[in-house]
């Protein structure tokens, strides 16, 4: 019985297992782990979520109401002068009211700009979350046998096993 397993697991052809190199091992992948924590940490705090939107909108919104309240000033201003003083007093208002819809835009384009950040960066997130393996569960211990451990054990389980029947 123990020749053929000695032909079915191969013992004969296996090499001594150096638990140095494999400990060793371990260890680097380890200090390799703590190393990749820290960086991804070093991202995650230069790339915070973006947040406070509204921080320049006031200022955007007092700046597109002074523009407006200024067209509107000069567009009665414009009507109530000279018909040859007129078209400079209205071509200034259209600037006001060009004044007026920039800072609306810029305004807008901001907003657009820090969504899609904030977007592309819970795609990346995501993708890393599927990309990464789930936490593997453990299912069975495992032990560093030599053959000789690995025959005595099966002896002993048979022999239980043959004294209960």
């Amino acid at each position: 019985m123990t020749r053929k397993l000695e032909e079915i697991f191969q013992f004969d052809k296996l090499e001594p297992l150096d638990t140095d190199s494999v400990s060793d091992t371990v260890e680097h992948a380890r200090t390799q782990l703590v190393e990749i924590d820290a960086t991804i940490d070093k991202i995650d705090s230069a790339l915070p979520t973006v947040r406070d939107l509204e921080t320049g909108d006031r200022e955007l919104d007092d700046l597109a109401a002074k523009a407006q309240e200024t067209f509107d000033t000069l567009m009665d201003l414009g009507f109530n002068v000279d018909s040859r003083y007129s078209s400079e007093i209205f071509a200034v208002a259209s600037t006001m009211l060009g004044h007026a819809l920039t800072a609306k835009t810029t305004k807008l384009n901001k907003k657009l700009k820090m969504v899609d950040l904030q977007l592309k960066k819970l795609k990346l997130d995501q993708d890393r979350a599927r990309a990464a393996p789930e936490q593997a569960v453990e299912t069975a211990h495992g032990q560093v046998l030599s053959r000789n451990d690995l025959l005595e054990r099966l002896l002993a389980s048979r022999d239980q096993n043959s004294n209960k029947a």
